[in-house]
């Protein structure tokens, strides 16, 4: 209305509008709504994880000291993976680098060169063997060299990773641009003329075109996605391997009850788990590479 009436009181309204917007948007853009819940959906779904897990431990075994302690850190993880939103400090919305989540506790190299120089304090197969060993090994490696980097999405084929640092950004451009567009709409709007009301006009309408794609498109879900399931891939194989590493097989898990998860949380049939171990030893004997992804659930 400015634009095609440059009255001086439209020109006030007008500026004040566009400084109210670029407030707005300045908060939205600190602190991502859309992530946040995405942030918040994930951390409920692996606590109420985490309490089923205590409460099976409760009810199959007395907890030892060892228990209470690992549980601990297990909260303790997800309480700094994902903390409370608005309340101390968020996760940053903007990092230079774009990295997995993380919210289990991390094996140090210590502990893991300790379990490899163990000695066998119990040589009972319990559910595990040689060929078992090698098709697990064989899932991290396809893992590793598949689901953590690639994904599936829109039918486009990348890499994850890449993806993410995409998505990344492209969320920073856009938080940048829609408060610059508002606040270079809200300075020109209180000059006179129509040329400054015109620019006023347009820098609003790119402003909000800009938002309504920030925002329509959820684009910090996008990046918290990627995050969460490039760290749920990186999550296993580090389970894999740390079960690997374990010497004493009396400390395992059960070996048909390990593969039996590892194929439930890869939505995997059992035959298919193996199918897909063996192309992937096939791989590295030929050279050639694995043409499916380890997971069918991302």
């Amino acid at each position: 209305m400015a634009a095609a009436a440059p009255a001086p009181s439209l020109r006030l309204c007008s500026a004040l509008l566009f400084t109210a917007a670029t407030s707005m948007s300045l908060v939205m853009s600190n602190i991502q709504p859309s992530q946040l819940a995405e942030e918040q959906r994930n951390a409920s779904r692996l606590f109420k994880q985490l309490r089923s897990e205590i409460k099976s431990m409760l009810a199959l075994q007395s907890p030892t000291e060892p228990d209470v302690k690992e549980m601990m850190e297990k909260v303790m993880g997800l309480d700094w993976a994902y903390p409370l939103p608005l309340l101390g400090a968020m996760l940053e919305k903007f990092p230079v680098k774009f990295e997995p989540a993380a919210w289990w506790p991390r094996v140090s190299n210590n502990s893991r060169q300790s379990k490899g120089q163990k000695t066998f304090a119990n040589t009972e197969p319990n559910g595990w063997s040689e060929e078992l060993e090698l098709e697990m090994r064989a899932i991290v490696q396809v893992l590793k060299s598949k689901d953590k980097k690639d994904v599936l999405i829109l039918a486009i084929s990348k890499d994850y990773l890449t993806l993410g640092n995409l998505a990344l950004k492209l969320n920073k451009m856009l938080a940048v641009s829609g408060p610059l567009l508002t606040g270079i709409a809200a300075t020109t709007s209180t000059y006179g003329g129509s040329m400054a009301t015109t620019l006023a006009a347009i820098a609003g309408a790119m402003a909000a075109i800009v938002n309504g794609f920030e925002y329509g498109g959820h684009v910090g879900m996008v990046v918290e996605m990627y995050r969460h399931c490039a760290g749920f891939f990186e999550l296993m194989g580090e389970t894999i391997e740390a079960t690997l590493e374990e010497r004493d097989y009396s400390k395992r898990e059960n070996g048909e009850m390990f593969e039996m998860k590892v194929a439930m949380k890869l939505g995997r049939r059992l035959s298919e788990l193996r199918d897909l171990a063996r192309k992937s030893m096939a791989s590295c004997i030929e050279g050639t590479e694995v043409d499916e992804f380890g997971s069918k659930l991302f």
